[in-house]
């Protein structure tokens, strides 16, 4: 991941304790971790608050919030000792018209290449305690195998960053991937920017937590990808035009 010339992290994530049908912005002034803190970029936020769209989150909300702490050590370690700001987004349960919206407002940050993108989650969790039992016996008849295939089906959609048709995936098959919405401002942000189309994306690895072969099993899957900018209809990229990570919740 090239970071010469980043200035400020976009970090988004799914909120797991809290319904909201907006995304929320903290009120602290910066997050800290146990190898350095990162500062909120306050001018970003006034701005993202001016828009009327996003909702506060209460202190404690913000404590109990995985999805966005667990990034913030390895930003810091790859960030080491440059001068940058972070931008934290905690992604409520959106509507696909607010999808569309938060997508649109934050669509010219992703032209800046002075901007780093850091989106949290994970993919499908499988079995009783997650309330998906989803098998389709046509993918080698294992229950494992129905979860990867209903996933890189959704990770080939992402890959293809076709907004609409992750919307309608979810709408058929309603895949338990925690920060799907945050996915879907993504794609909808890119979908956002005048042609040519301005990112090339690909997943990079796929794993799951167990292989479920039984009812009584359960799973959590990750996956990771990286959206770069693309060549096409852009000057020569410098160094500074880096990768944008949709990143997995969990590390494994």
């Amino acid at each position: 991941m090239h970071i010469e010339g980043v200035k400020r992290v976009f970090l988004l994530g799914p909120s797991h304790n809290l319904y909201s049908p907006k995304c929320l912005l903290s009120t602290c002034a910066s997050y800290a971790t146990p190898i350095g803190s990162l500062p909120i970029d306050e001018d970003i936020y006034d701005t993202l608050a001016a828009s009327g769209l996003f909702d506060e989150m209460q202190l404690s909300v913000d404590e109990r919030e995985h999805s966005l702490e667990m990034h913030l050590p390895y930003i810091v370690h790859v960030m080491g000792s440059r001068t940058y700001s972070l931008v934290p987004i905690m992604v409520g349960a959106l509507s696909e018209q607010a999808e569309a919206r938060y997508g649109q407002l934050l669509a010219p940050y992703l032209t800046d290449p002075s901007n780093l993108f850091v989106i949290s989650s994970d993919f499908c969790h499988w079995g009783d305690r997650f309330g998906f039992t989803y098998h389709d016996k046509c993918h080698g008849g294992e229950i494992y195998q129905s979860i990867e295939a209903l996933d890189r089906q959704g990770m080939e959609i992402i890959e293809a960053q076709d907004a609409k048709a992750f919307a309608q995936y979810q709408r058929d098959f309603g895949n338990t991937i925690c920060g799907r919405h945050a996915i879907a401002v993504l794609l909808n942000a890119i979908a956002a920017l005048p042609p040519p189309k301005r990112f090339s994306l690909k997943f990079v690895r796929y794993e799951q937590s167990s292989r479920c072969r039984t009812p009584d099993d359960s799973s959590v899957s990750y996956a990771t990808a990286v959206a770069c900018p693309s060549c096409t209809g852009w000057p020569t990229p410098t160094p500074a035009e880096r990768c944008l990570p949709l990143s997995k919740e969990r590390v494994t």
